[in-house]
């Protein structure tokens, strides 16, 4: 028997998709307001994720249900609310100076919000793969949205993200298509392995949905749209893509993979991810380059409890929440330093950076710091714990081991980017002083001070500078009290 429509576990949905339009409709009213209607509906859409009852649900049939409200889907709507705050905040300077049309960023930003509540409140396949498209196609869009071009790189990052992310889709809905011949279900909660002589068709559906979900966090070897697109994309946009995108196919994952027999191929997914990561990101020159490589890596350690099957995703969606608030401090550093429609630039582009604006470096450090997992960033520490945890005692210890090893490789292009922040300044075609050998001509020795005195400084408006304070307290805080997300994921 179906069930009535429950319009208040739909509150959510109602107040992001109610925020599209309010952006929507402020653009042909006004001309203007756009940044201000989006980052109000985003709140509100926060609020009122908060606010709705915990097990509730909609779309019913007997026990079975489209839309269910849970503890960790609430706690990932406000995710997404916030970080869709706080790209409006970062791209606020370039959309007044028009590097792009502002209400239709606003707009496309705000439908990418909604489909990511669906996902988080996605109760069948159909509602996940849906939920999933609606918050990744606006970002092809986005990818490559620019009134001001230098270079052809966002539309090229835009085509690329595009043509990947359909064939990852239609490989997720063969799966799901198989899955459904195989067993006969399509809610998450009847998803069973198959039996009998749909066996082998259940489980071939079961790795594909596997794999389409995966190009979303861009698995091994599913990775190569990512750092060309990551590189290419503006750079609020890139941070996006590396938190709000890559935290929808994470849930995604998660939903498919507790109910079925993925485990070993999650299990390789996630070696080759982290580790593929890992190594490559040693040998990036480019900043952006550097964090799309290194948020590889992070998705191989998000999914590798995942191959535990339903006792990891509490560790899983736990990391998944503490790399996204870390990730986002990182880039929104990297927007602030670099300025209004500028790129991610070269690491040599940030020498001597946290000498000359002391917050922004604290915070940039602060992020690299817990990507790595060291202090002050206690965040990606108990993140790491918690993974290494949850494969010990749930017999993958050998996997245990890979994500400690990989953890210690990381560390070597973390710390490199981290000094570079302090590192004495060099202006083109002079040396930095050296002291003269024996015999040798004296060399001029260049003050410090005075090299960070005369390179220039960044401007950052006030959404930027709060934006930035935000994410940073959010990220020390939950370092230090690590147990309120555990909390908030174990309802």
């Amino acid at each position: 028997m179906i069930q009535a429509v429950d319009h208040v576990a739909l509150l959510p949905l109602y107040a992001a998709a109610g925020t599209a339009l309010l952006v929507l409709v402020v653009e042909l009213a006004f001309g203007r307001f756009h940044l201000l209607a989006g980052m109000f509906g985003g709140l509100a859409t926060a609020v009122v994720a908060v606010a709705v009852p915990e097990h509730a649900a909609t779309f019913c049939r007997e026990s079975l249900c489209s839309w269910t409200v849970t503890p960790h889907a609430a706690l990932m709507a406000v995710l997404f609310a916030g970080l869709t705050i706080g790209v409006l905040a970062l791209s606020a300077p370039a959309l007044r100076r028009g590097y792009a049309p502002p209400g239709e960023f606003c707009f496309l930003l705000t439908c990418a919000m909604t489909g990511g509540l669906v996902v988080a409140y996605a109760g069948d396949l159909i509602t996940l793969i849906v939920g999933l498209e609606t918050l990744t196609l606006p970002l092809y869009v986005l990818t490559g949205l620019r009134r001001v071009r230098e270079s052809t790189a966002g539309a090229a990052a835009a085509v690329t993200f595009f043509l990947i992310s359909v064939v990852s889709t239609a490989v997720a809905l063969l799966g799901a298509a198989l899955l459904y011949a195989g067993t006969g279900a399509l809610h998450l909660d009847a998803l069973v392995e198959g039996s009998g002589a749909y066996a082998p068709l259940a489980a071939v559906g079961a790795a594909l949905v596997v794999i389409g979900f995966a190009f979303k966090v861009a698995a091994v070897p599913l990775h190569a749209w990512a750092p060309a697109t990551y590189d290419g994309a503006p750079v609020p946009v890139a941070a996006y893509l590396s938190t709000a995108s890559k935290l929808g196919g994470v849930l995604a994952l998660a939903a498919v993979v507790q109910r079925l027999d993925t485990g070993p191929l999650v299990a390789v997914l996630a070696v080759l991810t982290m580790t593929v990561g890992n190594l490559v990101a040693l040998r990036q020159t480019r900043m952006v380059r550097l964090l799309a490589w290194s948020s590889i890596a992070q998705a191989g350690y998000i999914i590798a409890p995942l191959a535990a099957g339903a006792a990891g995703v509490r560790a899983a969606y736990a990391y998944a929440v503490f790399f996204v608030l870390l990730e986002f401090v990182a880039f929104a550093a990297i927007a602030a330093l670099r300025g209004p429609g500028m790129d991610g630039g070269d690491l040599d582009d940030y020498r001597g950076a946290g000498r000359r604006s002391p917050w922004l470096g604290a915070a940039l450090v602060l992020a690299f710091a817990g990507l790595a997992g060291l202090p002050p960033g206690l965040a990606g520490l108990f993140a790491k714990v918690a993974v290494v945890e949850s494969l010990i005692a749930s017999g993958w210890g050998w996997l245990a081991g890979v994500v400690a090893l990989n953890a210690v490789i990381a560390l070597a292009y973390y710390v490199r980017a981290g000094a570079v922040l302090y590192a004495v300044p060099q202006p083109a075609g002079i040396p930095v002083a050296t002291p003269a050998g024996e015999g040798a001509a004296p060399v001029a020795v260049l003050d410090p001070d005075l090299l960070d005195a005369a390179a220039p400084r960044p401007v950052v408006t006030r959404p930027v500078a709060v934006s930035i304070a935000v994410a940073a307290i959010a990220a020390a805080t939950v370092g230090f009290v690590p147990q309120a997300i555990f909390n908030a994921l174990s309802g």
